[in-house]
């Protein structure tokens, strides 16, 4: 069994409340989901958040929306995705987080192939960042993520689920998975308001004509309209990490 786990809060710092703005007139997390669904490798998806009353309408949303929902630690985000986890016994488990509304689910299925083919314990496509900053994802062995669990110690490893794998490869088989073109440079996440606006403004382009819109079709769009680029073009990739390092 391969299980999605994505990661959401309501208690953004830069952009609060991102997760539950609206793009066309729904959350931007369930737009999320809406293209997690369309990955055909995974077997079940839940959507993690903490047990903070600030996420209580998080837990709706996923309610009036069908998604199944866990709640659990706020800081301690390992012991979060560990337990939401833990009931299911998958073989394998997918970590999405909720500010990446523009998520491939073409490429999700890709580096589960990529990962079970290569007997991995761990594969992401950030080792070394390829994609655009936004279509992240990591695929982890459920006995690997109990270890993490049960071992890492730092805020870090602890705050940020995966570090505690690629700090260590010496314990772990790691998979780099890469594009052949480098589209690091381009920014697809949200953490602020040019982010967002940025998003919605692919969205109002591309989803009414074709909700299924694919990552080629973002970038036709953007080669069309290049001044979009400049948004957020400003704004650093993995900021949040490299504040936890600081």
């Amino acid at each position: 069994m391969i299980l999605g786990i994505l990661q959401a809060r309501a208690s953004s710092k830069r952009l609060p409340q991102k997760v539950l703005r609206p793009i066309l007139g729904v959350p931007m997390v369930i737009r999320q989901v809406e293209r997690i669904h369309r990955a055909k490798k995974l077997n079940g998806l839940v959507l993690a958040t903490s047990s903070d009353l600030t996420d209580n309408v998080v837990e709706e949303t996923c309610k009036k929306n069908k998604v199944e929902c866990f709640r659990g630690s706020l800081d301690d985000v390992l012991d979060r995705f560990y337990q939401a986890t833990r009931a299911k016994k998958p073989d394998h488990v997918v970590r999405l987080t909720g500010d990446c509304p523009l998520v491939d689910p073409e490429l999700i299925d890709q580096l589960i192939e990529f990962h079970l083919k290569g007997n991995f314990d761990y594969s992401s496509n950030i080792l070394k960042p390829t994609y655009p900053d936004g279509l992240d994802i990591e695929v982890v062995r459920f006995s690997c993520l109990e270890e993490a669990w049960h071992t890492a110690k730092s805020k870090l490893e602890r705050e940020h689920v995966t570090p505690y794998f690629y700090h260590h490869p010496e314990r772990f088989s790691l998979g780099d998975f890469r594009d052949k073109k480098d589209l690091s440079q381009l920014r697809w996440t949200v953490d602020e308001p040019e982010d967002f606006e940025l998003v919605t403004r692919i969205y109002e382009s591309l989803y009414p004509k074709n909700p299924a819109f694919t990552t080629q079709d973002v970038l036709d769009f953007l080669a069309s309209e290049p001044g979009l680029i400049q948004l957020n073009s400003g704004h650093m990739r993995n900021a949040g990490l490299k504040q936890t390092i600081l």
